[in-house]
């Protein structure tokens, strides 16, 4: 057994496994809302300063959601989680960061597309 192996042992018991999922799960989203607004909002900045602080905290997000991921990787195959994750986060910043926080306008074709993630998530995941 290799000494990452070990270490993530220790921190991620298996004896929570549904816990760890749904928080990985939950932070991964959260940060990736928060990375793509921050981008949006450094996008829009009028200073340098404002820029770099926005684009800070847009990678530091980002990193964040690796580390979500990897988490999710300690109890699901690559193969579920990645698009998983990836389709559940579109549908994160298409609603929560665009739509609710920024208020942009989102035309029926891309909920349509949204119900179509969801319902390739679905297969993907298994539930369908």
């Amino acid at each position: 057994m290799t000494e990452s192996r070990w270490v993530l042992d220790r921190l991620l018991p298996l004896a929570h496994r549904s816990q760890l999922i749904a928080a990985g799960l939950a932070t991964h989203l959260a940060f990736n809302v928060v990375a793509a607004l921050a981008f949006r909002l450094a996008a829009q900045s009028s200073s340098w300063l404002a820029f770099l602080l926005w684009q800070v905290v847009g990678n530091l997000a980002g990193f964040l959601t690796v580390v979500a991921l990897t988490v999710l990787l300690r109890f699901v195959p690559l193969s579920v989680a990645y698009p998983i994750t990836t389709g559940l986060s579109v549908i994160a910043v298409q609603v929560v960061a665009a739509r609710l926080l920024l208020h942009e306008p989102l035309p029926l074709r891309v909920w349509f597309g949204a119900i179509l993630i969801v319902l390739g998530i679905l297969f993907v995941g298994g539930r369908i």
